[in-house]
């Protein structure tokens, strides 16, 4: 494996690929039948136990069953699924799965909670030094996972505040940027979400320092993300906290309001 594509959680995947491999052996079975009674091809699961893809949650219940692993299999299945999240990112994925309130600023680019797929693949695709085709495939996939986060009971209450900027820029090109506006539409609809947008000619603006995100947990815990060029950190002392909580209240009200956000995202989307 190139060091391009090896990163911390690998030692995990690795563990469990061998783990697999084993309880196949001993199933006597051979990755063809295997594949086929899980419905994937021989060279996917030569992926799986070499570390090279990352198994669904889904297909992790099946081989635990399909190879009477005995639940070995299923214990590592939470390990192996923040595996898939660049390392800096993992306790906040974490975090943002079980937040009962989640708030994001975004000014770079689309937000991941917001992105198609396709725009996922142009970001990292774009990703310098350049990642091997299966860590963006690996991305991409972790990125779309998060979205499940929409789906969730009860419905946590989830907030963007996104800059003009990013609603012009053709990341992956024009389809692209049309398909994640359209994107931005479909979520900004939801009940429980709100997508406000940072207008270009604004002369006051609050987020000069940069992105962050805003996380409750259901423990009632206030906690801060911030993350920046392969780093991030986790703010948890209440001082730090309520300053992030400051910035975001007064971007908020800097921005446009929901309602004449989406009908600038809709105002982009017909020239686009």
């Amino acid at each position: 494996m190139s060091e391009q594509s090896y990163e911390p959680g690998m030692g995990v995947l690795s563990t469990f690929g061998r783990q697999l491999k084993l309880f196949r052996v001993a199933a006597g079975l051979e990755r063809p039948e295997f594949g086929a009674m899980t419905g994937y091809s021989a060279s996917t699961i030569a992926a799986f136990e070499q570390a090279r893809r990352i198994p669904s949650p889904k297909f992790i219940d099946q081989a635990d069953e399909l190879l009477n692993a005995g639940g070995v299999l299923k214990a590592g299945k939470d390990e192996v699924a923040r595996a898939q999240y660049p390392a800096f990112f993992r306790d906040a994925a974490r975090l943002e799965a079980e937040a009962v309130e989640l708030h994001v600023y975004a000014n770079h680019g689309v937000p991941g909670l917001l992105q198609t797929a396709d725009y996922a693949q142009a970001v990292f695709a774009m990703w310098r030094p350049l990642l091997e085709e299966e860590v963006v495939e690996q991305r991409v996939a972790a990125r779309m996972a998060r979205h499940e986060i929409y789906s969730r009971r009860p419905r946590p209450t989830i907030s963007f505040v996104i800059e003009e900027s990013m609603l012009g820029r053709p990341l992956g090109g024009r389809r692209v940027l049309r398909g994640q506006l359209e994107q931005v539409l479909v979520i900004g609809q939801y009940r429980n979400v709100e997508i406000q947008v940072m207008p270009i000619g604004r002369e006051d603006h609050a987020g000069m320092a940069g992105p962050f995100t805003m996380i409750e947990t259901k423990e009632e815990r206030r906690i801060a993300y911030v993350e920046a060029h392969k780093d991030s950190r986790l703010y948890t002392e209440r001082k730090a906290v309520r300053e992030f909580e400051e910035q975001y209240g007064v971007l908020r009200a800097q921005a446009l309001t929901p309602r004449e956000s989406l009908t600038l995202v809709e105002k982009y989307l017909g020239e686009t």
